[in-house]
C-alpha cells in the first residue's frame, strides 16, 4: 500500500460507453456505479498490449481476475446521485465490483456502491466459487467516491491482490483494460484506450467533478468499483459511470470514467496505520411510536450527546431523517450508521401537536476493529 494522496475526486474510473448526446466538459470526469459488459478488442485479445512485457489481455485477465469481487450492499436509505443511473430494485440493494489490494482482506470499491448501507452488517463480498463474506466498511472518502472494505480471508481460497500503479503517468491513447464482476455470475473483460484526461466535468445534478480519466470502454452498471488497468495490468483507477449534464436537456448522458488510483493513497495509508475506525453516533434510545402515529419515539437521551445538544427530548417522535420516513428506533440508528461523524442530519420531530425541524451534528464512536 502507498501513502501519498495526490488527486482530488474521481480521476480514473475506467470509463467507456459514452451514449450519444452532448455533455458539459469542464475538465475531468467523476464517479458512478456500473456493471461490466464483455467487450474485448480483437487485437488486444490476441496480441501483446505492451511491447515491453509481452502480456496479452487474456494473460492479465487470468492473472488478476480472481482478485476482483462482487459487492452487494443492503440499503437502508435510497440515495440519489448522478451515479445511480437505474432505480434500486425491489429488494433495495446496490451492486458493484471491487478488488483486493492486500492479503489481509482490504478491498477497494466505489463509495456510491455502498452509500446508504450500514457500515457493519450491510455489505457482503463474493469471491470466486461462491465464497461470500460479510464486509465491514473501514474507511470512506465520499468526495473522491472511494470506500475501503475489510473481510475475513480465513477459508477463502488463495487469491493474489492486484498491483497498484501510478495514475499520474497516464496519457491519452494509452491502452486500458477493465475486469468486473457484475451480478456475481462471471468476471468480464473490456478493453479500450484513455480517451480524455478531464480537468473537470459537470454531473447531471450540477456538481463539478475534478480530475478523472475518461475511456472509450463499454461498462455496465455493476462494474462500478472495479479496477481500471494499464497495459501491465497495474491498477490506475477505480471504474465508474457518471450521468453528465445534458446540453439543453434536463436529462444527462452516461459516460465511463475512473477515479485515479493515486487519489486513494491517503485513505489506504490510514487503513495501513491500523487506527480506530470512527462511526457516527447520535446518542439516543427509543421505541416504536404508538400505532396511531408513524415514527420512532425517543425513550432515552445520552446527556451531552448529539441528540441532547440538538434539543431532542424524551417523548419526542422522530418521523423523518433527511426526508426519509422512519418507523422504529432501529431505522433511526441504521440511517445514522450510513453517515460519518461531523455530518449534520435534518430530523423532522413531532412534539405534542407540533412538527419541528431539528439539525443534529453527529458525534463519533469507535467501531470494533476487524481482525487482520
Amino acid at each position: 500500500m502507498r501513502s501519498v494522496l495526490r488527486s482530488h475526486f474521481i480521476s480514473a474510473v475506467l470509463g467507456g460507453l459514452v451514449v450519444g448526446g452532448a455533455f458539459v466538459v469542464l475538465g475531468v470526469a467523476g464517479r458512478q456505479r456500473t456493471e461490466t459488459i464483455v467487450e474485448e478488442s480483437p487485437v488486444a485479445a490476441q496480441t501483446a498490449i505492451n511491447s515491453t512485457s509481452g502480456l496479452t489481455a487474456n494473460d492479465i485477465y487470468q492473472r488478476d481476475g480472481r482478485g476482483v469481487v462482487f459487492v452487494r450492499a443492503t440499503l437502508i436509505d435510497q440515495v440519489q446521485s448522478p451515479f445511480n443511473l437505474l432505480p434500486a430494485d425491489e429488494s433495495n440493494t446496490s451492486t458493484g465490483s471491487g478488488f483486493l489490494v492486500d492479503r489481509r482482506g482490504d478491498i477497494l470499491t466505489s463509495y456510491h456502491v455502498i452509500d446508504g448501507a450500514a457500515r457493519a452488517g450491510g455489505v457482503t463480498v463474493e469471491f470466486e466459487d461462491d465464497f461470500v463474506r460479510a464486509a465491514s466498511v473501514v474507511a470512506v472518502n465520499q468526495n473522491d467516491d472511494v470506500a475501503v472494505l475489510h473481510v475475513d480471508m480465513h477459508g477463502v481460497p488463495p487469491v493474489a491482490p492486484l498491483q497498484l500503479g501510478d495514475s499520474t503517468s497516464v496519457r491519452v491513447g494509452d491502452p486500458t483494460l477493465t475486469i468486473g464482476d457484475p451480478y456475481g455470475v462471471d468476471r468480464t473483460l473490456t478493453s479500450g484506450i484513455v480517451s480524455s484526461l478531464q480537468h473537470q466535468i459537470r454531473a447531471s445534478d450540477g456538481v463539478n467533478i475534478d480530475n478523472v480519466i475518461q475511456t472509450d470502454q463499454r461498462l455496465d452498471v455493476a462494474n462500478s468499483g472495479g479496477p481500471l488497468l494499464d497495459a501491465e495490468g497495474r491498477v490506475i483507477g477505480i471504474n465508474s459511470q457518471l450521468e453528465t449534464a445534458g446540453a439543453g436537456s434536463a436529462s444527462g448522458q452516461p459516460v465511463s470514467i475512473a477515479v485515479p488510483i493515486d487519489t486513494v493513497d491517503a485513505i489506504l495509508a490510514r487503513v495501513d496505520a491500523g487506527g480506530p475506525v470512527r462511526l457516527a453516533y447520535i446518542g439516543l434510545g427509543g421505541q416504536a411510536a404508538p400505532r396511531s402515529h408513524s415514527g420512532a419515539t425517543v425513550a432515552s437521551i445520552v446527556k451531552g450527546g448529539p441528540a441532547a445538544v440538538a434539543g431532542l427530548r424524551v417523548g419526542d417522535t422522530i418521523e423523518r431523517i433527511e426526508g426519509t420516513p422512519v418507523h422504529s428506533i432501529s431505522e433511526v440508528l441504521g440511517l445514522v450508521s450510513t453517515h460519518s461523524p461531523g455530518q449534520t442530519l435534518s430530523l423532522e420531530v413531532r412534539r405534542g401537536h407540533r412538527i419541528r425541524a431539528l439539525p443534529v451534528v453527529l458525534g463519533s464512536r469507535t467501531a470494533p476493529q476487524p481482525e487482520r
